[in-house]
């Protein structure tokens, strides 16, 4: 067992932490002001190979492991919670369960689009009445002789707005009740349509939508695995998902410790900085224990994905803890900048509304704790 990163992995590290101070931080600011997709930001990760990171070589990519992927989803976050939050929509969501679950001619056909940014990916399964509940789908898709017709909407849609591949989780009605199928849908389709931008609390730059199915006519090429399949897809995707998601949560932890660190060093109260402070100092201490504690669960996690071994129970472990971690390292972090921390000219409030979302979506605390409880009643 080893806890040190690999010569490779720390270039890796390097390499995304230098990109995402040079090219992410200075603008992170306005991108969140403006609530637009960062279009300039996203080509700078694709540059660097990020959207290619876990597809093989032979479609685009880079042909990284889940680790890997997560110590520069990490790096990210640490600047950009939202740019974070787009990779993890764009790669994981939408990329992996086609390299995991595509034909053939479905991984040529759109892998080598995702790996290079060129076309933005986007997964589509919660819609407003079903969250949590994904038994509870809507969205239907009717066979007929050449592929299916679908009907539906869907809600909260990360990359919605800018999606040119999507995958669409809906029921065929045949097989009713158990007829969940996955399908990958293009921008541009008759019938298929988005919505507008949801104005949101957070991760303001990481557009969502909602995209609606109006008699959308797919073609068997476009079904995602096998009929009724669709669920086993969703939850595989989504187990992948929640170690992004856990990374993620360490970089915002991580990215309010580090300004936390350089305000109580520059801030003067009784003749002295703030860090020297024991009631400071001790708030500090344990974010960053805790941060330590978080980032070897993600890690765990991705590297039992990497070498085939069960994971979805460690992914839901590091989600729960990393990303309530991260709203109390961003609720610290606002206490310990005191006045200015409420202030929204100063970045730790950013990290405050970005850290929240990491709580809900790909599944709520609440959800992790139902799978992490009844892996061990087993």
């Amino acid at each position: 067992m080893r806890f040190d990163l690999t010569e490779e992995q720390q270039i890796l590290q390097d390499t995304v932490r230098n990109f995402a101070q040079k090219e992410l931080a200075p603008v992170v600011e306005k991108a969140d002001q403006d609530e637009e997709f960062p279009w300039d930001s996203f080509k700078g990760m694709a540059e660097i190979g990020l959207t290619g990171m876990i597809i093989p070589e032979e479609y685009g990519g880079s042909e990284t492991g889940e680790l890997e992927l997560n110590i520069a989803m990490e790096e990210i976050a640490r600047v950009s919670p939202s740019c974070a939050h787009i990779l993890d929509s764009h790669l994981v969501l939408c990329g992996s369960p086609i390299l995991h679950y595509g034909s053939e001619e479905q991984k040529q056909k759109y892998l080598p689009g995702i790996a290079s940014g060129e076309n933005v990916g986007a997964f589509a399964l919660t819609e407003p009445n079903a969250g949590s509940d994904v038994m509870g789908l809507q969205t239907k898709a009717e066979k007929n002789d050449s592929g299916y017709i679908l009907n539906g909407q869907k809600t909260f849609i990360s990359n919605g707005e800018t999606c040119k591949t999507a995958v669409i989780i809906g029921n065929i009605t045949d097989l009713a009740p158990r007829g969940a199928s996955a399908f990958i849908l293009e921008d541009g389709m008759t019938g298929f349509s988005k919505g507008e931008k949801f104005k949101k609390l957070g991760m303001k730059a990481a557009t969502t939508t909602e995209l609606y199915f109006e008699d959308c006519k797919i073609d068997e090429g476009q079904l995602l695995g096998k009929e009724g399949q669709g669920l086993k897809i969703a939850l595989s995707t989504l187990d992948r998902g929640r170690i992004g998601i856990a990374a993620q949560a360490i970089g915002i932890a991580q990215g309010v410790l580090d300004l936390c660190v350089k305000y109580s060093n520059e801030r003067v109260q009784f003749g002295g900085p703030i860090s020297k402070q024991q009631a400071v100092a001790f708030k500090m201490a344990d974010m960053a224990i805790e941060i330590e504690a978080g980032r070897a669960l993600y890690q765990k996690a991705a590297y039992l994905a990497d070498t085939g071994k069960p994971f979805g129970t460690n992914a839901a472990m590091a989600k729960v803890f990393c990303s309530e971690l991260a709203m109390k390292a961003a609720t610290w972090g606002i206490q310990i900048f005191g006045g200015y921390g409420y202030m929204m000219e100063y970045p730790v409030q950013r990290y405050f509304r970005d850290a929240k979302l990491t709580e809900i979506y790909e599944g709520t605390s609440e959800v992790q704790r139902i799978i992490v409880s009844r892996s061990i009643m087993k």
